[in-house]
């Protein structure tokens, strides 16, 4: 038999590695179909999550000790094993005991006798020991792909010699950040520790977010302290002229929309969310219904070819659709599931939305444009140019101090973009969340 929590845990790496899954809606579905009680539950999150973060590394000790491929499947199996031997409290004789079951349970007997032999081996030296004896470069000791630590280490840029924190930060479980939404809830009623980068935020200790009434009713939600600095930022940049008509270009799945139209609120400004899918825009009436109606209107369309007149906006937010390598704590398997190639495709989308986002302001205006994605390509790559060169209809874009708008969050100073902002999980506790503020002139 097979307890319940590591077949949970077996089956979303399945799920990852045949179906290309989103590893925490296959473990929240999973979750919930099989009831498993919260300790198991938690048990399965942790072994699902560190083994995908840590596969790697776990890999190359496997195929020191492996003389032949191994077949998928057998592979995962081992890979939830060696976690629960060099990153879990787990027994050794449970750990090696538990992965052959499953192994027998799930590919049959012929792999056990290989499984046992293999984990025994694995658990004869600590994961750090393991690293010194294979030699191991830096991207495999914290079990990142060589292309991703190259282009974190170009981010870093002369704070290079960060980077083994940087990436010891990205394989560390986030907490849940909660935000209190203006005039809707304050941060004192979640509980929780204070987020120095976000006075909204709170850090929960422990305990179900979605149980708490504030979450249920949408006056708080689930939102990065990095996510929720953006909104706060736009909302406190100065601009010259009116500001009564804000847009949110890509507003899914809407923790930002929904901050930003708290925001408004108490401005007396109206919001206008624009979501391209339509499943998402759903997420984003969801995440505002909180609000007073009319509060917010959200509407389904593309952003590159945008229904509005142009210069229509005071404030307008483009949160760019981007690798999300900013956001490797959080999303574990996006580390392996990203291609180098994969950046390069979002750069044509990214110029284009920020070119709509410049015309859709009217001049005296201010863009927000935010990445979950240090990567120069995606930040500097897409904001110097603006600065560079007049829009098309001859006005021009300057840069804005951002650290300046929000002088309480320290050492965030972009190197790339001297004027923008740079979060970083190992300073700041966040994502890696770049912002650029700009003015149309």
């Amino acid at each position: 038999m097979v307890d319940a929590a590591r077949q949970v845990a077996y089956d979303v790496l399945r799920a990852v590695e045949e179906r290309d899954s989103y590893a925490n809606l296959e473990l929240a579905r999973l979750l919930g179909e099989r009831r498993l009680s919260s300790r198991d539950a938690a048990f399965a999150t942790e072994l699902t999550s560190g083994t995908l973060r840590m596969q790697g590394a776990y890999d190359a000790v496997l195929d020191a000790l492996v003389d032949r491929p191994l077949d998928a499947p057998v592979r995962d199996a081992l890979r939830l094993g060696a976690h629960q031997l060099l990153s879990m409290r787990v027994p050794a004789h449970a750990a090696v005991g538990t992965t052959v079951s499953l192994v027998r349970a799930t590919v049959g007997h012929r792999p056990t006798r290989l499984a046992n032999a293999v984990l025994r081996r694995v658990g004869s030296r600590s994961l750090a020991e393991w690293m010194d004896h294979l030699d191991a470069p830096l991207g495999v000791r914290f079990s990142h792909p060589a292309w991703v630590v190259d282009a974190l280490a170009e981010a870093l840029g002369s704070a290079v010699d960060e980077l083994p924190r940087l990436l010891a930060a990205d394989n560390t479980a986030a907490r849940v950040t909660l935000v209190a939404r203006p005039g809707l809830a304050d941060a004192a009623e979640l509980g929780g520790r204070p987020h120095p980068v976000s006075p909204l935020a709170v850090d929960l200790t422990g305990g179900d977010p979605g149980a708490m009434p504030a979450v249920r009713e949408g006056r708080a939600g689930v939102q990065d302290a990095g996510s929720q600095l953006v909104a706060l930022a736009l909302a406190a940049a100065p601009l010259d002229g009116p500001d009564a008509t804000w847009l949110d270009l890509c507003a899914g799945p809407g923790g930002k929309a929904a901050l930003l139209g708290a925001l408004a609120v108490e401005r007396g400004a109206h919001l206008l969310a624009n979501e391209r899918q339509p499943h998402r825009s759903t997420l984003v009436r969801s995440a505002v219904r909180a609000l007073a109606p009319g509060a917010v209107s959200v509407v389904t369309g593309d952003g590159t070819r945008p229904a509005w007149r142009e210069g229509r906006f005071d404030r307008v937010l483009l949160d760019a659709p981007c690798s999300g390598l900013g956001a490797l704590r959080r999303r574990p398997e996006a580390r392996w599931r990203r291609r180098p190639e994969d950046v390069a495709d979002l750069l044509p989308l990214q110029r284009a939305l920020l070119d709509r986002a410049l015309a859709s302001t009217r001049s005296g205006g201010v863009v927000a444009y935010a990445t979950c994605s240090p990567v120069v390509a995606e930040t500097a790559g897409i904001v110097a140019p603006v600065l560079q060169r007049p829009l098309a209809d001859g006005r021009r874009v300057t840069l804005l101090d951002a650290p300046a708008v929000v002088p309480w969050v320290t050492d965030a100073a972009s190197e790339h973009v001297p004027g923008a902002l740079q979060l970083w999980p190992h300073r700041h506790g966040t994502d890696a969340m770049f912002l650029a503020l700009l003015r149309i002139c």
